[in-house]
This record gives C-alpha cells, structure tokens and sequence, in this order.
C-alpha cells in the first residue's frame, strides 16, 4: 500500500519536475525599429542597444515653437538636443552627445559639406594640447567603423570659412545624452543617417544661446549619471555628498 502512495505521488509531482527541470529560454534582444543594424555600403552598422533608447533619446517628431524656418538644422548644445524644422510648427528631433568643440560654437553657420563614411585627421591644435592621443593620427585616418565621425559628417561653414564644427555619427552610442570630451555634435549613426538623408548642401544651422534654450526648452541638469535630464538638478544624497567630501575639488 505504502509503495503505491509513493508511486501515486511520484506521478502527480512529474509534470512539476518536468517544468523545473526545463531553463527558460533566454529573451533575444529586440531591435528598436528606427535603429537597427544596418548594412550601410561596406560596413555593418551595430543596431543601438535598447538600454540607450528612452522616449528623450529616440528620434521623433514632435511640436516645435522656435522662431527657425523649416529646412533649419537648430542645434541646443544646453539640452542636447538637435532639431531639424519639418514645417511650421513642427520638427524632427534627435539626441546627441556634446564635446568640448561643440560647447564652444554659438550663432549661425551654414552646412557647406556633406561626406558618407568620412575620413578624420586631428588638428594642429589637438596634436599639440594631447600629442599622447592624437599624434598617431596625424596622417589622419579613414572612414570606417572606428572612425570618430561615425557613418555621415556635416560640414559647417560661415562666411565661406570652415567653423572646424561638425555634427556627426558615432558607434559610441553611450555617449549620447552626454557631455563627452572630444568631437563636436554626435549622433547615434542611424540618426545620423536620417539627418543626412534630410539636409541639402546650403542648409542654416542655429546654435542656441543658453538663454535661448531655457527660454525655449526649460531648465536642465546632469544626473548622477552624466545623462541629461529636465528640471534643476537633484540634491546630493548623504551617501554622495560622502564620497565626495573625499574627492579633490579638481577632480569632480
């Protein structure tokens, strides 16, 4: 009697230990549709991992209240954001990572040259401030995968002169929503390509003031993370203002 219970119970627990002895089968990444992989010419471009896509760092259309006209390129280096006038009213807007390059340009220029997978050589200037990084590629360096400029570069010039300034793509998708410390305007390269798709040689370009960007875009902050985000910025927490009360001032 006593073996038939056993055997009873041994059957009812069965499809139970079926189940647990089954490994969930593991969740294959989704690509988010506007960024992809992409076989772009030669190269394959990497679709943009999920983790870096949130509703203020994919592209979209959306309502647009400047004062630009369409077929403008507007660039907010204070909330990185670039926009591109559709029509009145309306545009598309894109994320973008800043570097020191990019901080420092203001006021109108015009999109003079347009390059698919270019090349990048340093300047003078970084050769001579960084020799450690940038000599190497004083020769420059070609278009490709591990090229700065990414997959699409724009050009800009003002009175027929080049700014040095550049909006561009990158495979450093991290980088976006970001202050970075080198190049000029990043995209994700599949931005970049829609915003190249869209732009004609003689395009304007506006770089916004900061007091024309809280006028129109609001306030914005760094979080804890270095991600730009809406609203001041969030007080310390007591375990931060810890860790940095024991960090040299220079360093932070």
């Amino acid at each position: 009697m006593t073996s038939r219970i056993l055997s009873y119970a041994l059957m009812a627990l069965l499809p139970f230990l079926a189940a647990c002895a089954q490994a969930p089968a593991p969740e294959t990444p989704k690509e988010h549709p506007l960024y992809p992989g992409i076989q772009d010419g030669e190269f394959f471009i990497e679709p943009v991992p999920t983790r870096y896509l949130t509703p203020d760092t994919v592209r979209q259309e959306v309502a647009y209240n400047g004062p630009e006209k369409p077929g403008t390129i507007v660039v907010d280096t204070f909330a990185r954001r670039l926009y591109y006038v559709t029509e009145e009213g309306r545009a598309m807007r894109y994320a973008i990572a800043v570097g020191r390059a990019g901080l420092a340009f203001r006021g109108n220029a015009k999109v003079q040259r347009k390059r698919e997978w270019p090349s990048w050589q340093p300047t003078a200037n970084m050769i001579r401030t960084q020799p450690e990084m940038y000599a190497p590629y004083a020769a420059g360096l070609p278009g490709g995968l591990q090229n700065p400029l990414g997959a699409r570069a724009l050009y800009l010039y003002r009175g027929g002169r080049d700014t040095m300034f550049r909006i561009h793509g990158t495979v450093q998708n991290a980088s976006i929503g970001h202050a970075t410390s080198a190049g000029c305007i990043r995209l994700f390269n599949q931005d970049a390509i829609d915003l190249y798709g869209r732009v004609n040689l003689g395009t304007p370009v506006k770089v916004r003031t900061e007091a024309e960007s809280l006028a129109l875009e609001g306030q914005f902050h760094d979080d804890r993370y270095g991600r730009i985000a809406p609203g001041p910025a969030e007080p310390l927490t007591e375990e931060e203002r810890i860790l940095l009360s024991g960090v040299p001032a220079q360093t932070r």
